[in-house]
């Protein structure tokens, strides 16, 4: 079975709890299903990202992923300038090392309530812009596997560097 994006995101809502939850609780922190969640959590231990016993993530085997598969098999999916919430090098923790180019707006996630403007860059799931704003180690995570997924060679270099302090928390 394959992983699909969305299992990512659940993965990383468990690294940044740090303890197991319930289906229900992480569909609804997520705005999933109860049964997108569970599936999501089927796929990761096949895959060998989740641990069955305590349905916690395998962080090395996480880190890994992220850092030299994620932006693969999930290559990033640009759009066309809109509102949204920054990712990539444009949030933080990577927003302070990376100064804003007046010529290049930078990477959002779409949503209507986003402060920033800029150009679509799609999440991994459709949720993702409402299951950051309230959790920040989620979007500190998710934006730095976009760093990793879009970002140039100094971006993803930082990235991977800060993705991997998180995991070995």
């Amino acid at each position: 079975m394959n992983l699909k994006p969305q299992d990512v995101v659940v993965l990383l809502k468990l690294v940044s709890q740090g303890q197991p939850s319930s289906y229900s609780a992480l569909a609804s922190q997520l705005s999933m299903s109860a049964s997108e969640v569970h599936a999501g959590m089927r796929r990761a231990t096949e895959s060998g990202l989740l641990d069955p016993v305590s349905n916690m993530p395998i962080r090395a085997a996480l880190q890994e992923f992220l850092l030299h598969g994620l932006r693969f098999v999930y290559p990033p999916k640009r759009g066309p300038i809109t509102r949204g919430i920054p990712t990539g090098y444009a949030a933080p923790p990577l927003s302070e090392h990376f100064s804003q180019s007046a010529n290049e707006p930078p990477p959002v996630w779409p949503d209507p309530e986003g402060s920033t403007k800029g150009y679509a860059l799609f999440p991994l799931y459709p949720s993702v812009p409402k299951a950051v704003r309230q959790d920040k180690l989620l979007y500190e995570l998710l934006a730095l596997v976009d760093a990793v997924r879009e970002g140039r060679a100094r971006e993803r270099a930082l990235a991977g560097e800060q993705l991997k302090a998180l995991l070995e928390k």
